[in-house]
């Protein structure tokens, strides 16, 4: 069987791999671009890995006047670089110990493949292909392909041990691939090692976080974080809504099982997804009950924006994600009266145009993720349609599009300080309700009285 599998590598690749060859030594592409060509995905990228040591490779495509950039020649790695594209080339290697649970201290090159393959992280990751062998798969990973199985290489504590992204990596790829993490030693592993994640940076566990948000079902992932307890020390603030019974008759699921919901249904738009994820993450903090046994949140969408700002710190998510995500909470029980001009205008000054699709989608989501009989979303789609068409009119609708700006306040003799904004805030509502009245001397007079 592994004689018959034909991978389709580029022409590029296969110059790479036999130039190696021809200089006597062997090479093969390995790890994600040999899965992916498995199971049918298009690999974002080619690895390859040969006997020969770093000077070798580097001499091989010198003289061949090949770009050539000395990435990490202490791990053993040098890229080389035909027609624009980057290809990683890495020596066979043993690593020593990960005094980090991140980093080997140091690495010994070894002239065996399957030493190599031994050190890697799962086994649908440890197999390497040349069209001179074939698939080399010393530890099972095909049969974990057609199992749809996520299993380390080896003993799962020590490959945790080493590397605690590989936990993170594990979630990530079984949400990715649709695949099962292995539910005993692996799953296990995890949680015994899970506190092994603060040793992790939070731009590696924010960048696998948003990758796992991104997979077809990010949902499967989140669960996984939960069950192998890693969401504990990622984002903590979820746990309290998890079988939190919202008693509410507009909900039939917890708080956590409605997030879950709400992330699947939203669009593949990471600022939406992480919006889904963490919009009710206050209401835990806001539960009441009235006199009839109903459960209320009110306000929860301003203390849920308020906690997920400091999520987004945490994990060091840009100004402008963490400006966009918190917006969209803040704002997503936000509505108004599509039968009234002025009332649809200062929804669209208060969401920001900018920001008014991505409002619309994670509405929708949060609606299809409501009991049965409140989830229509008729009214938002309405609102969608009022929205664009003001805005197509091109109508003024924020202090930006008044023909009159602080600076020309200042120029009439209005002193600068909170009065400035004050008579500004006023003139637009004066100009949502009247459009003509933008015009600068028009705005000018009012301004003075």
């Amino acid at each position: 069987m592994m004689d018959k599998i034909k991978i389709n590598i580029p022409d590029d690749v296969k110059y790479i791999l036999n130039t190696i060859n021809k200089e006597g030594f062997d090479a093969y592409i390995v790890g994600g671009c040999v899965r992916d060509s498995i199971i049918g995905r298009k690999p974002l990228d080619w690895d390859i890995t040969t006997n020969a040591l770093p000077e070798n490779v580097i001499d091989i495509f010198r003289k061949r006047q090949i770009k050539v950039i000395e990435t990490g020649l202490r791990h053993g790695t040098v890229t080389v670089v035909i027609n624009n594209t980057s290809y990683e080339i890495t020596t066979f290697r043993i690593d020593s110990e990960y005094l980090d649970n991140r980093h080997p201290d140091k690495v010994t090159f070894t002239s065996s493949i399957q030493q190599d393959l031994s050190r890697r992280d799962f086994t649908i990751n440890a197999m390497a292909y040349s069209e001179l062998t074939g698939i080399l798969d010393y530890f099972n990973g095909m049969e974990d392909i057609n199992n749809k199985i996520i299993r380390c290489v080896g003993n799962a504590d020590k490959r945790f041990n080493e590397d605690a992204l590989r936990m993170l990596r594990a979630v990530r790829f079984s949400c990715q691939l649709g695949f099962d993490l292995e539910p005993v030693e692996l799953i296990g592993s995890i949680k015994r090692n899970s506190y092994l994640v603060k040793n992790i940076s939070s731009e590696r566990i924010r960048d696998e976080l948003c990758k796992i948000l991104m997979s077809y079902k990010p949902s499967k992932g989140i669960i996984d974080l939960y069950n192998c307890n890693l969401l504990s020390y990622i984002i903590p603030e979820l746990i309290p809504c998890v079988d939190f019974d919202q008693r509410n008759i507009h909900h039939d699921k917890d708080i956590f099982k409605h997030t879950l919901s709400v992330v699947d249904c939203a669009p593949a738009e990471l600022d939406v997804r992480l919006a889904a994820l963490l919009h009710d993450i206050g209401k835990v903090q806001c539960f009441t009950l009235d006199d009839k046994g109903q459960g209320h949140f009110y306000g929860h969408q301003k203390v849920s924006g308020d906690i997920s700002r400091e999520i987004l710190k945490r994990l060091k998510f840009d100004n402008k994600t963490i400006e966009s995500v918190s917006h969209l909470i803040y704002e997503h029980m936000r509505t108004c009266d599509t039968g009234k001009s002025l009332s649809v205008k200062k929804f669209i000054n208060n969401v920001g145009v900018e920001n008014l699709n991505n409002l619309f989608l994670l509405q929708i989501a949060d609606r299809k993720s409501s009991a049965k009989k409140y989830s229509d979303f008729q009214d938002i789609l309405k609102l969608k349609e009022k929205c664009r068409t003001i805005i197509n009119e091109q109508i003024p609708l924020s202090l930006k599009d008044l023909n009159i700006n602080g600076e020309d306040l200042i120029n009439i003799g209005i002193p600068r300080g909170k009065q400035i904004g004050i008579i500004l805030n006023k003139l637009l509502d004066m100009v949502l309700k009247d459009p003509e009245l933008n015009k600068k001397e028009i705005l000018t007079d009012l301004a003075k009285k």
